[in-house]
């Protein structure tokens, strides 16, 4: 079963938020709540979720690729 929410960590102040990961769509963009950064994934990475998040996208937890590669 594929899991919905990721706890996100900025790299740049240590704010952490779990989000609902989108099913259809992977989220390329990421508002920080601390400090107001625009996070984008790491090289490599398709998703913020990726990067970022305790969770990968759902379409990577499914074996596959995210549906937007940026």
């Amino acid at each position: 079963m594929t899991e919905r929410e990721s706890t996100l960590t900025c790299p740049l102040c240590g704010h952490r938020r779990t989000e609902t990961m989108p099913t259809d769509a992977c989220q390329y963009f990421y508002d920080c709540q601390g400090c107001g950064a625009v996070l984008k994934p790491k090289p490599g990475d398709c998703c913020v979720f990726c990067s970022y998040g305790t969770v990968p996208c759902p379409p990577v937890q499914e074996g596959g690729r995210c549906t937007s590669e940026g």
